[in-house]
């Protein structure tokens, strides 16, 4: 592993590093991220830059992606190129061990069997939230360059990751008073609730997991340094899913750079995938009315399966254009905005160079349509707005607002 560059500045010393650049891919499982992730960590890595990928996926694939073994320890695969899978098991080891013992005690004494009581300690998603958390270290080391994500195939862990206002209220609030809030709680738990209250380690853990979230936030909200791609392939549900991705990381504020469409069945396909290909070819309208103004990146269908350095290699030269850095940030923009108004709330989109006169609207169910100027945008809307309706719009400056409230009001 790279040995880790000074971390203050001082006499005789390195001044402090920058963080590294941290690119995210995320999307749907079976789109081809880990090999579009390792293909992009191959071509930071060809360029000299000291790259890490990690995968945080429970099911890795990183190492059959690469033909190489992969440790939970930075393995070198070759050159600038390091590699590591996160195991979920042992990060929950770490960071949730206190308080599982604790919850898993309390169920047990209901009479609950201990494996299955061992399972429920774990709530949904924090297997993947733990195994993310990883990054926060290697992203401190200041051993790395670049260092790229693979995902776990969904963003729920993103969406996890967008509530620093609760880790913080809790440190604020709850932690600096843990001994008093137990002092005063004990007697009602002993003769009204006949529950054991958790011990000092269980504060310990929540006390860190909530300052690792928050450090984790600040890592992914540092657009200048942090982006998110998403991966689909051109069909339609997989489009669809990755709109709804897409409109969470704009809701909760993190920077989508890119979006990549993979496997796109290239010219010259043959008579009997012809009409597939044009299948695709107008769901690819679609990812450019969707994610417009993203950066959209197509890889083709290759006539073998994406394994080993060669066909890695393949993928990056699809990628990206000779001479093109592929860490560099491609949009630095969020392209949608949601803003809770009351029980309402107001969507604020930009679309520079178009006159009011141009802009039209129409919903249909989750999904808002937007024309301006002879071009549609395609914006699928958090479910929370389900039960809204847009009553009005203003275009001023450069940016389309919409109000949204209650058919009632």
């Amino acid at each position: 592993m790279p040995a880790a560059r000074a971390s203050r500045a001082g006499a005789g010393q390195e001044p402090p590093p920058a963080p590294p650049r941290t690119i995210l891919y995320t999307g749907k499982g079976g789109v081809g991220k880990t090999s579009v992730a390792a293909a992009t960590a191959r071509a930071c890595a060809a360029g000299g830059a000291r790259t890490l990928i990690i995968s945080t996926d429970p099911a890795h694939s990183l190492a059959d992606s690469l033909q190489l073994p992969v440790a939970d320890v930075p393995t070198r695969v070759d050159g600038s190129l390091w590699a590591v899978q996160v195991e979920a098991h042992a990060e929950l080891a770490r960071h949730w061990a206190g308080v599982q013992g604790w919850l898993g005690e309390l169920l047990v004494d209901r009479g609950i069997d201990r494996i299955t009581a061992e399972e429920l300690t774990v709530p949904p998603g924090m297997d993947e939230l733990f195994s993310l958390l990883a990054l926060q270290e290697h992203h401190a080391s200041g051993a790395w360059d670049v260092i790229i994500v693979d995902c776990a195939p969904t963003g729920e862990t993103l969406r996890l990751l967008s509530f620093p206002e609760a880790a913080r209220w809790w440190l604020e609030r709850v932690f600096p008073f843990e001994r008093t809030i137990l002092a005063a709680a004990a007697p009602l738990a002993r003769t009204v609730l006949d529950i054991p209250l958790p011990g000092g380690e269980v504060f310990t853990d929540m006390r860190r997991v909530s300052a690792n979230l928050i450090a984790m936030h600040e890592i992914l909200r540092d657009s200048e340094r942090t982006t998110l791609r998403l991966v689909m392939n051109p069909d339609r549900m997989v489009i669809g899913e990755a709109m709804r991705t897409f409109t969470y990381l704009n809701l909760y504020g993190y920077v989508t750079d890119a979006v990549v469409v993979n496997r796109v069945f290239p010219e010259g396909v043959g008579a009997y995938f012809e009409r597939w290909r044009g299948v695709q070819e107008e769901q690819l309208q679609l990812v450019s009315s969707a994610f417009a103004p993203v950066p959209i990146l197509r890889v083709p269908y290759f006539e073998q399966e994406v394994l080993g350095t060669t066909m890695l290699g393949r993928v990056g030269d699809a990628l990206f254009e000779e001479g093109q850095d592929p860490a560099a940030v491609l949009h630095r923009e969020i392209t949608q905005q949601i803003i809770a108004d009351g029980d309402g709330a107001l969507l604020r989109i930009p679309i520079p160079f178009t006159r009011k006169e141009e802009i039209g609207l129409k919903q249909v169910g989750l999904e808002l349509v937007v024309t301006a100027a002879g071009q549609r945008r395609t914006i699928m809307l958090p479910p929370k707005l389900a039960a809204l309706s847009p009553t009005a719009a203003r275009y001023e400056d450069g940016i389309l607002e919409i109000t949204f409230r209650r058919a009632s009001e």
